[in-house]
């Protein structure tokens, strides 16, 4: 078995709900110790996110919801009430012998309790702090609370999410995942790494800033370079490209089919073989400016072309063409799609109450150090008394007495 890239690193996750908790988890996959501090009694906000929830080997829901088991995998679970002096110590205790910690409270919050950067690196100097707020320590807005969704919508991703205006049901959308939290856990996980590079040329750790707004901003990417250098707001366009048409989802007998066609060459291919091969000396239509221009048209003539075959029909032809498709599959039908399946996205952990539970893969793919998947999402407090033994050194007669004044669970 080949040693991890993270193998000797330990992190201190102090984070909740999503985007801290997923760069705790992509590190673990990595192989660091990830050691998750949660509140006694309740734990992570996210476990009580359901449903659904885990069902346990009697068939009987449990307490470990379906979103807290998606991003905790690989870590250890240990309880500390950070409201109490003791449980306050043990974070300090933790973090001096640790790489990395992971937070997200709002700004401000832990340096109240004593456990912020200046303090934490006093007793630790190679130690990486990465706090995860939703606008950063920073500017007017840096005291508000940040969800993903209101960050979608200030940073201008719902904008141009969703259908054109003057469609029915046309308005801003937000995206059907935690776009921006999930991005921000990747933004965590590459700044971290960067900063362990950096620690191993001088020796000294350093303060990582990261806000879900700057990340949605970041994000708007060639967008929000088309707006600067034109001056143009960007609108929705439902499913469409704004600089390539065809670039649109069309209604087939039992489903859509998203296509892309990229150059004049591919269009007369897409027109042939879809049997609509007049489109292309049709003069609206003759360069990708004019299918632009004259979008709302051309779709019609696919719309009409499309229809008559099924999706499973109409991919073989179009790849046989050359022509870039795919369906717009649901859930279910993408962990049944041969190419999920063959790249192994769904894979299995044992679970102590579970007995098994599935989750999906690290999409990273190491020649020399593959992932290793060995510990599923961690039960409230389940390594607590481990971890304070194993890393701290105390005995069980403290552990109870810390047990006994609510410093830990």
């Amino acid at each position: 078995m080949t040693t991890p890239i993270l193998k000797n690193i330990r992190v201190l996750d102090l984070s909740r709900v999503l985007a801290g908790p997923l760069c705790g988890q992509l590190l673990a996959d990595l192989g660091a110790d990830v050691i998750k501090v949660e509140r006694p009694g309740s734990g992570d906000d996210s476990r009580a996110w359901g449903p659904p929830y885990l069902a346990g080997t009697n068939g009987e829901p449990t307490a470990e919801s379906a979103f807290y088991c998606a991003y905790n995998r690989g870590k250890r679970s240990i309880t500390i009430d950070l409201g109490k002096p003791a449980g306050r110590d043990l974070v300090k205790q933790f973090a001096a012998s640790c790489d990395v910690v992971l937070e997200n409270y709002k700004a401000g919050t832990l340096e109240r309790y004593g456990l912020g950067y200046d303090e934490l690196s006093k007793c630790n100097p190679r130690l990486i702090y990465c706090s995860i707020t939703g606008f950063g320590q920073t500017g007017p807005y840096r005291s508000r609370p940040g969800y993903d969704t209101i960050i979608q919508a200030m940073g201008g991703l719902m904008s141009i999410t969703g259908l054109q205006e003057g469609a029915p049901g046309a308005g801003p959308v937000r995206v059907g995942i935690a776009l921006t939290d999930f991005m921000t856990g990747l933004y965590a996980t590459i700044a971290v790494q960067s900063a362990l590079l950096r620690r191993a040329e001088t020796g000294k750790g350093q303060y990582i800033d990261l806000a879900l707004m700057d990340v949605q901003v970041s994000a708007l990417s060639a967008v929000a370079m088309n707006y600067l250098v034109s001056g143009h707001v960007p609108t929705r366009r439902g499913n469409r490209l704004p600089t390539v048409y065809p670039s649109d989802a069309f209604r087939c007998q039992d489903g859509h089919l998203m296509v892309i066609v990229g150059n004049d060459q591919q269009f007369s291919r897409f027109c042939e073989a879809a049997g609509i091969g007049n489109l292309v000396a049709d003069p609206r239509f003759q360069t990708n400016a004019m299918r632009v221009k004259n979008a709302d048209a051309l779709s019609a003539l696919i719309s009409e072309a499309l229809a008559i075959r099924r999706v499973d029909e109409w991919l073989p032809i179009f790849e046989k063409a050359g022509v870039a498709c795919g369906p717009i599959n649901n859930i279910a039908q993408v962990f049944e799609d041969p190419q999920v399946k063959a790249r192994q996205m769904l894979m299995e952990l044992a679970h102590p109450l579970s007995g098994k539970i599935p989750g999906i893969a690290n999409p990273i793919r190491f020649s020399e150090s593959p992932i290793q998947y060995e510990r599923a999402p961690p039960l409230l407090g389940q390594h607590t008394a481990e971890v304070l033994e194993e890393i701290l050194g105390l005995r069980e007669p403290e552990i109870v007495a810390l047990k006994a004044s609510g410093a830990i669970g």
